[in-house]
């Protein structure tokens, strides 16, 4: 079964799914020999792994080169984040057919105005809702394979308030979405009133910190939420790891006070597959 077919196996079927966020092929590689069955290419990430913050500053070719390496050292669907499609729907289109071609399971898309921002930040806007409906209907139109997951992202909670959003949500599905994405709901009971209106499959973000409060997947399983995605933790661990490392550099001029808390040579090396490629080589 290709990556397509697993994907949207996982979203007609009755389960709930983790999506770590990676940002890079090794993040990538990390989330799959952990036992994964999903990755989440996480805009924000990746926007943070450029020094920059996530209010759209990185370009289409920019987002897409990073999903593109990431696609090509896994076998696990990958979820990719689209942004607004990076522009109109003519810019949507491209997106898509782009996405495809490079090998991700799946994308969501929403609507926010363009450029956006993070989800969990203040003073978005939106684009009208007939807008985003024609972005989704041209490029469910271009889509190439019909396994290709498309997901619609509204932010509406936080901008015209929680009814809006149920109301968006449910324009994009009528419009032929195959996932819901409700962005940034602010309680648990706000969640569950997402389960009771949306029958349909649907994704959810969930991390410490913003402005979901976290549920067990257990129970996100139960109202029907089949995609859970943890856009950050994984690069919010790996700040940690790497400020602590280097401030023993800084202070004792090498790494010595940390080693235990760093993986080995061999381990680093068989993450990235060293001998697979180098029997490739003498071949």
């Amino acid at each position: 079964m290709n990556t397509r077919a697993k994907l949207r196996e996982m979203i007609n079927g009755d389960g709930v799914h983790l999506a770590p966020g990676a940002f890079d092929g090794l993040t990538t590689r990390l989330v799959e020999q952990a036992g994964f069955e999903l990755v989440y290419g996480s805009g924000g990430a990746i926007a943070r792994s450029a020094g920059v913050p996530d209010i759209g500053l990185l370009s289409f070719t920019e987002v897409l080169d990073r999903l593109t390496q990431m696609a090509e050292v896994t076998s696990l669907p990958i979820i990719a984040d689209a942004d607004t499609g990076f522009g109109n729907e003519v810019n949507a289109v491209r997106t898509i057919q782009s996405y495809e071609r490079i090998g991700v399971a799946g994308l969501h898309v929403e609507d926010q105005t363009f450029p956006k921002r993070c989800g969990h930040l203040d003073d978005k806007s939106l684009v009208p809702v007939e807008e985003m409906t024609l972005k989704l209907g041209a490029m469910l139109k271009a889509r190439q394979d019909p396994d290709f997951v498309v997901i619609a992202r509204t932010d509406a909670i936080a901008v015209e308030g929680f009814d809006a959003a149920l109301t968006r949500a449910r324009a994009y599905l009528d419009a032929g979405a195959d996932v819901i994405f409700v962005e940034a709901p602010e309680t648990v009971e706000q969640i569950e009133l997402v389960a009771e209106a949306i029958p349909e499959p649907k994704l959810i973000n969930m991390f410490h910190g913003g402005k979901t409060p976290v549920v067990p997947a257990e129970r996100l399983r139960e109202l029907g939420y089949r995609l859970v995605i943890i856009p950050s933790d994984l690069q919010r661990a790996a700040i940690s790891a790497y400020q602590r490392t280097l401030r023993a550099i800084f202070e004792d001029g090498d790494s010595s006070s940390v080693r235990d808390e760093l993986s080995t040579f061999a381990e680093r090396e068989e993450i990235v597959r060293t001998k697979d490629y180098l029997s490739a080589s003498s071949r």
